[in-house]
């Protein structure tokens, strides 16, 4: 009698789902976007935005809610209805936020669902153009014949080019010294400036400076070479095989989302994510377009989180 309860129990979710999936979008959607406007990251939530409201026939309305490393935004769409009408514009903060603050308005682990991997973001290893390393290993040389006395940039502390330098050091069993500017873009121009010695920095916004011969890069923090800058090698060509400190941007919504809901969104980001002209236009901003299932959406947010969680430790941040 117990397995027919629990049949029953299963048949009832699923009509529930699909029934759900046949009336939905009846409403407006939400795209939060826990950043301020303009960035990158708002500009892909609003073209992926407007591409949703062509595929759902409902318009997705994009809200800018910034603070707390994102967990404003997040935190409103933890507390939103599970009904497929609210999605977050969820990043890399998602993976490392359960590590670095000693508590979180949710559990991240209950309070979302994934729904799609829309690309990733790696970043450039760089080097002032004065430091006599031209690759990984003369940088891992040259910084273990001086311990701690070179020293690295980050946007601030916890933040993601803070927790990359962490990983780089911790892997490759250095020591350097942290740097926090208020922001990434006085960090670069640290770096520039020659005031320190190393930063990993967004490809997007270093390219240019790179180029131009202003500073070095040494690698792409990603697990491949970019197309953007193809000459430069990945990490793991660089002797690092294990790492890896790659920005993310992705869609989440409400855990409790019905099954059937959520793949009808994966499928319609992965169908705008193969659009060759968003492809070609975010391929030239230095991203990597990805999509791909829920499935591997959650797999990867489950090894960014572990991985993170070394990083948190290792660098003893800790935000209250």
């Amino acid at each position: 009698m117990a397995w027919l309860v629990r049949w029953l129990s299963i048949v009832a979710a699923v009509a529930s789902s699909c029934a759900a999936a046949q009336d939905y979008p009846n409403k407006p959607l939400r795209f939060v976007v826990p950043f301020p406007p303009g960035g990158s990251a708002d500009i892909l939530a609003r073209t992926v935005g407007d591409k949703l409201t062509a595929a759902l026939g409902q318009p997705v309305i994009v809200e800018n809610k910034p603070g707390a490393g994102g967990i404003v935004g997040a935190e409103t769409v933890a507390k939103s209805p599970p009904d497929g009408h609210t999605l977050l514009f969820a990043n890399t903060n998602i993976a490392i936020n359960p590590s670095l603050y000693k508590s979180l308005p949710y559990d991240t682990a209950k309070a979302f669902a994934p729904v799609i991997l829309m690309v990733t973001v790696p970043n450039l290893l760089l080097v002032a153009e004065d430091v006599p390393a031209k690759s990984v290993a003369e940088l891992i040389a040259l910084a273990k014949a001086s311990p701690g006395k070179l020293n690295y940039a980050s946007a601030g502390n916890g933040t993601f080019p803070h927790l990359a330098v962490e990983l780089f050091k911790l892997q490759a069993g250095i020591s350097l010294t942290h740097v926090p500017y208020k922001g990434a873009a006085p960090a670069l121009n640290a770096l520039l400036g020659k005031e320190v010695q190393v930063l990993s920095n967004d490809l997007l916004n270093a390219l240019s400076h790179v180029k131009a011969g202003k500073v070095k890069a040494l690698a792409i923090t990603g697990t491949s070479r970019s197309s953007a800058i193809p000459e430069i090698p990945s990490m793991a060509e660089a002797g690092l095989k294990d790492y890896a400190a790659v920005g993310w941007q992705g869609v989440m919504v409400p855990a409790g989302t019905p099954a059937a809901v959520i793949a009808r969104l994966n499928a319609e980001i992965d169908k705008a994510l193969k659009d060759h002209a968003l492809r070609d236009r975010l391929t030239a901003q230095g991203l990597e377009v990805v999509g791909g299932s829920v499935q591997q959406f959650a797999e990867f947010v489950r090894r960014d989180t572990e991985r993170w969680r070394g990083a948190v430790a290792a660098s003893g941040a800790k935000i209250d």
